[in-house]
This record gives structure tokens, sequence and C-alpha cells, in this order.
């Protein structure tokens, strides 16, 4: 499971221009579900999530959560995180979870957050043509995976 977090002053989501979800301060979550993945890994990357210190504080440093600040979480469903892009030049997705287990473990994760936030839960509806509109703080983005029950954050060497 990989989770795209994207510290925003605002983030909303819109299907058929319609907002189906809208937060202000808070964090916009791109969900990727892969194949193996579980509600245990849901549990970890929620509760992970929910603590991960990366808003400022008084004197700048990246030191409160998401409740400290009175956050919210847009979650979108993203199975392109999945994308494998070694060979050629046409993205493969083979990696990413069959869609109807993924949605079921996507839609685990939100209500998961929105027991662990203080804020409000919002998402997109998952597998429509979703409009993403948002405003990066900082920008602050931070990619994490849930592999094997353990949540790794991703980095460059």
């Amino acid at each position: 499971m990989k989770a795209l977090v994207q510290v925003v002053n605002f983030a909303r989501v819109e299907v058929e221009g319609k907002t189906v979800g809208e937060i202000g301060k808070g964090f916009l979550i791109l969900l990727g579900v892969g194949h193996g993945d579980t509600e245990a890994d849901c549990e970890k990357l929620a509760d992970k999530l929910s603590k991960l210190r990366i808003f400022a504080d008084e004197n700048g440093k990246t030191n409160l959560s998401v409740n400290d600040v009175g956050g919210d979480f847009l979650c979108v469903s993203q199975f392109t995180l999945y994308a494998d892009c070694h060979k050629g030049n046409r993205p493969s997705f083979t990696n990413a979870g069959e869609p109807k287990r993924s949605n079921e473990l996507y839609e685990h994760f939100c209500e998961l957050c929105a027991d662990k936030i203080n804020g409000k839960v919002e998402r997109g509806i998952f597998g429509a043509d979703m409009k993403v509109t948002l405003e990066n703080n900082g920008p602050f983005t931070v990619m994490l995976e849930c592999v094997n029950g353990e949540v790794l954050g991703i980095h460059n060497s």
C-alpha cells in the first residue's frame, strides 16, 4: 500500500463537475493499493498518518501532527502509484491491486482515518475520473509505503 501525502492549505476533488470531497488545511492523501495489501496495512498506514508530524510549529520546525493543527484528510484512490515504467515508455499497472479488493481496502482505510483524526475525512469516488484541485503548503510532500506490516518512508539516495 502506498500513500503520497501532500500538506495542503485546501484541496477539492470533483467528479463530473460536482465537488465530492473538500478540505481546508490538512493532508491530500493519494492512496494506491497493491496485490497482497491487507486491512492490517490500512491500520498501520492510517495510524502513521494520524501521528505524522509534518506541520510547522511556532518556530517553523516540522513538529505538529494533523490533530495538533486541527486539520483534515482528503483521500483519493490512485492506482497509478503502482505504475512500472522500467520497460519502454508506456507504464504497466500489473502491480496495482484488483479493483474490487482495492476499493474495499480504500474504504476501510478512510474509515480508520476518520477514527484516528479529530478533523473530517473526505474522499473521492473510487474508479471515477476525478479532477483534484489543491494548494500545496511548503510544498511538503511525503511518500509512504506499507511493506510486510511496516510503514516505510520512500527516499532517494
